[in-house]
């Protein structure tokens, strides 16, 4: 559950920081995609290790 807040959460700030920097469209669609890949990762591996 924590793992997918972190998707859209990191998704989420990926579209205000791509708008920020005047993206285009596929400028706020990769800044979207790597955000929330790498905030699902930091969320998943924090998960696996709270779970430890």
């Amino acid at each position: 559950m924590v793992v997918i807040a972190a998707l859209i959460f990191g998704a989420l700030v990926g579209v205000l920081r791509a708008r920020k920097r005047g993206g285009n469209r596929l400028d706020i669609a990769q800044y979207a995609t790597v955000h929330a890949l790498g905030f699902a990762l930091i969320a998943l591996f924090f998960s696996i290790i709270i779970s430890r």
